[in-house]
């Protein structure tokens, strides 16, 4: 039986919390008011959280969103600001930065779990998508951005878990988005169980895991890990940051950004959704 590490005292987080349940030792997202959407400080919190994790609490590493759902993503008020003069250079180090935060989940030396109800859009997803086990309600709603401000970021990280012909079926509708059953059909989730008893579930499998010394996880994981990264995983994951710069410049992203910035967010989300008053781009390519 894995022992359970002492409890230190908690680093105070403005937009996380830090919950120790017995072997499991959650990250809780939680910015509710605002979709737990994923802002620059959250993510800074976010793994400085991990990283401290890593030698204190419990041998297993859970995450979750407080509120309605798990998160919406990238905090658009950061990440889709129209820009005078986008620096490519700039925004490829700033995406980057992204995805090794979530590679940390991956090089982890615990088991990390996710438990996503509610919504999972976007960038929330890749951070799921490096965890080591998802489990999900089946009434959760997992899937793209709801406007088409970037590519080739995101659904690249899911091709290995469901497939490239699903991760573009998911890539190439706005706001594309799958239940949490399909989720697991799919291959992206391992479990999908009712909302109600998805924490339940989570530390359920934790205390299992936990069963199994810490040093045995580590080197499991580890040695799945490789098999994964001799595919090519790690390689393709970085390589994101590059597509999706190079996309930012196109003349296609700057239109859709002015429309945002125009209609407002609510109002460009459900012109994605009813396509009847898209930027000229959009509506010239439909005919």
């Amino acid at each position: 039986m894995t022992a359970i590490a002492d409890r230190p005292a908690e680093t105070r987080y403005e937009n996380l919390r830090i919950e120790h349940r017995g072997p499991i030792s959650w990250i809780v997202l939680n910015r509710p008011d605002k979709a737990n959407a994923l802002s620059n400080e959250m993510l800074d919190e976010f793994s400085a959280a991990l990283a401290a994790l890593a030698t204190a609490g419990g041998p297993i590493i859970g995450i979750r969103g407080a509120g309605k759902g798990f998160s919406a993503g990238y905090d658009i008020g950061q990440v889709g600001k129209v820009v005078a003069e986008p620096d490519p250079v700039a925004d490829r180090e700033r995406l980057a930065r992204n995805v090794n935060r979530f590679l940390s989940i991956w090089d982890h030396p615990k088991p990390v779990i996710a438990a996503v109800h509610g919504y999972c859009i976007a960038g929330a997803t890749q951070m799921c998508v490096f965890t080591d086990v998802t489990l999900v309600a089946r009434n959760a709603k997992i899937g793209e951005p709801a406007i088409p401000l970037g590519g080739g970021y995101i659904a690249p990280l899911w091709a290995p878990l469901v497939g490239p012909k699903r991760a573009k079926e998911l890539a190439f509708v706005p706001g594309n988005s799958i239940d949490g059953t399909t989720a697991v059909e799919w291959g992206w989730a391992n479990h999908a169980v009712a909302e109600e008893d998805l924490i339940a579930e989570t530390e359920a499998l934790a205390a299992r895991m936990a069963r199994t010394p810490s040093d045995i996880l580590r080197i499991k994981k580890l040695s799945i890990n490789k098999t994964m990264e001799a595919m090519g995983v790690r390689t393709a994951a970085q390589g994101g940051a590059e597509m999706d710069a190079l996309l930012h410049l196109s003349p296609s992203v700057a239109e859709v950004r002015k429309f945002v910035a125009d209609m407002g967010l609510k109002a460009a989300i459900a012109a994605y959704r009813e396509p009847v008053a898209l930027p000229d781009h959009a509506v010239a390519e439909q005919l």
